[in-house]
């Protein structure tokens, strides 16, 4: 039996503070000499690495943990997952650049028409499929930033249009084991296969994304939400946006290939990482051959830049959209309250910035390219004379001009997702040197019976919960893998309780806090970067029903499976 002591106590409590500063950063002032007043962020990628420090410190866990953190243990490899992610995201992001999002949402307005009823179904169906193949990142990071435009070219309220791009990015995550973290940490930790996830998530993502737009539906009924008619009066060009289009044939043909030797190769127990690293090697060959061919033969230009093709996809809607008045006041900010009224497109068009959304998939890795000023512009001819900042500034200018392609990408890596998911994994290694792995995994054994039902509804429910509140849905699914391994199940039940673990996990980003998910902190941001505030209550209020609707579709659907198959 564990023993619970003052260590014990103290290592659960920094645990919580941690996600507590997860869910609402804060910026401590501080006086430092030479240097003057600094505020230091205490947030999603420095409280947990703190909360490790002051635990080490004190004794609380050791350099086992800290190795097993890294190393991995229980067949959960933290590496493999993370070289897995920023591979697969390096594949679809770029995929992402070549304008092939943009291009599908034209296409799918010019089907719907100025039918908003029509748009806002075929939206959804929309951003299910991709986000099926690219993951959840790559939709948030152009969804979010087209349906802004959308929204303020049709003069619609952005609420509920934003509202189901993130409900069905993050939803459709679920199918493929690569879609989210933490699908791979569940694969690894009960050792499922990865063609076998799929088999096991399908029909729970089938019942819970028709649901959740059931539910979308009803709340968003109003036609102040979603109008019968739109104020569309011509067609979208789709290939105006679609900046490269061999890019995306080849994008298409890599990210596809790899998906399908990645479930094909599944059964022979491989890393995952080993299988999909090459891929993402070939496609940065490809991007930097490409690029180099399009620069030295003059194919490359302004209008290749990530500006531009914002600047293209706000011209092509005002193109299409009928002259509305501009009765509106100019200066007022974009909210996402139900009574607000967005600002006239004209006005709310020309205010929205040029500049791209270059994330990290993290609420503090925001990193727009500043402009250049005069001085940088000559860095090439007078080095000696410019500064190392307006130096390097120029050098990375001209090296994104010429390899547009790669250094669009790299900042919208989720390079965040490292330190994070490590500090996570250490964390979790902590509790269970303490004892509390032992203790809640009892407590699970004892408040489900060891029976596989209640099983999975106590660990659906509770993973749901845990998304909220232990350090996004990545922290979440380390935490309950650990916990169900404890509690020493029989077989049917431990598979029932990893199923629902893995359906509360992508459903869990759907939920009350922004930090439930990194998506959810990306989202956020790009949406504040973009003059739209979004209250933390708001995104609780509208993610209530779909959320409870889901929960219980998705949990129903498990022990109907689970049923059939034990």
């Amino acid at each position: 039996m564990a023993n619970i002591d003052r260590f014990s106590i103290v290592t659960l409590v920094f645990f919580f503070l941690s996600t507590i500063f997860v869910i609402q950063p804060i910026k401590i002032p501080i006086r430092l000499p030479y240097i003057g007043r600094r505020r230091i962020p205490i947030n999603l990628n420095t409280a947990p690495i703190l909360a490790i420090a002051i635990l080490w410190a004190s004794q609380c866990l050791g350099p086992k943990q800290i190795r097993d953190g890294i190393v991995g243990t229980d067949g959960i490899k933290p590496y493999n997952i993370l070289i897995l992610f920023i591979s697969l995201a390096y594949m679809a992001i770029t995929l992402d650049i070549t304008g092939i999002l943009q291009a599908a949402a034209f296409w799918v307005s010019n089907r719907g028409g100025s039918n908003g009823h029509k748009l806002y179904l075929y939206f959804y169906i929309m951003l299910t499929l991709i986000s099926m193949i690219l993951g959840n990142d790559p939709v948030i990071l152009s969804g979010t930033v087209f349906l802004v435009y959308y929204t303020a070219a049709t003069h619609l309220q952005p609420l509920a249009w934003l509202m189901s791009e993130f409900a069905a990015a993050n939803t459709a995550s679920m199918v493929l084991f690569v879609g989210n973290p933490t699908n791979v940490v569940i694969c690894e930790g009960f050792s499922i296969n990865n063609a076998g996830f799929t088999a096991y998530t399908i029909l729970p993502f089938v019942a819970c994304n028709v649901f959740c737009f059931v539910a979308l539906a009803i709340q968003f009924k109003d036609a102040k939400f979603v109008p019968r008619k739109l104020n569309l009066t011509g067609y979208l060009n789709v290939r105006e946006v679609l900046r490269d289009p061999i890019g995306a044939v080849v994008g298409s043909f890599v990210l596809g290939s790899c998906l399908i030797v990645v479930l094909v190769l599944s059964f022979l127990h491989i890393d995952v990482w080993k299988i999909i690293l090459p891929f993402a090697a070939f496609k940065f060959v490809f991007d930097i051959s490409w690029d180099h061919y399009r620069f030295v033969t003059g194919q490359l230009s302004e209008a290749d830049s990530p500006e531009a093709e914002e600047d293209a996809v706000k011209h092509a809607l005002q193109r299409a959209t009928t002259d509305v008045s501009d009765s509106h006041d100019p200066e007022r900010s974009s909210t996402l309250g139900p009574d607000t009224q967005p600002a006239s497109p004209r006005d709310t068009l020309t205010k929205i910035p040029p500049h791209p959304v270059t994330n990290n998939s993290s609420s503090t890795l925001q990193r727009d390219q500043p402009p250049l000023d005069t001085k940088s512009e000559t860095s090439d001819e007078f080095p000696l004379f410019v500064g190392p900042r307006a130096y390097f500034s120029a050098r990375y200018k001209s090296l994104t001009a010429h390899f547009p392609t790669f250094f669009t990408a790299l900042p919208r890596l989720p390079f965040a997702l490292i330190p994070f998911a490590f500090s996570q994994f250490i964390l979790i290694e902590a509790l269970a040197r303490q004892g509390w792995i032992e203790v809640f995994g009892r407590w699970l054994a004892i408040a489900s019976g060891g029976k596989m039902f209640p099983a999975i509804w106590i660990v659906g429910i509770m993973g749901v919960i845990l998304c909220n509140i232990a350090g996004t849905n990545i922290g979440a699914t380390i935490f309950l893998t650990k916990i169900i391994h404890q509690a020493n199940f029989d077989v049917p039940a431990e598979k029932g309780a990893a199923i629902a673990l893995a359906v509360a996990s992508n459903i869990g980003a759907v939920s009350f806090t922004f930090s439930a998910s990194l998506a959810g902190l990306l989202w956020k941001n790009i949406l504040e970067q973009k003059g739209i505030k979004v209250k933390q209550w708001e995104f609780a209020k509208w993610n209530s029903l779909p959320l409870a609707v889901m929960t219980a579709v998705g949990l129903a659907i498990v022990c109907a499976e689970m049923a059939v198959l034990y």
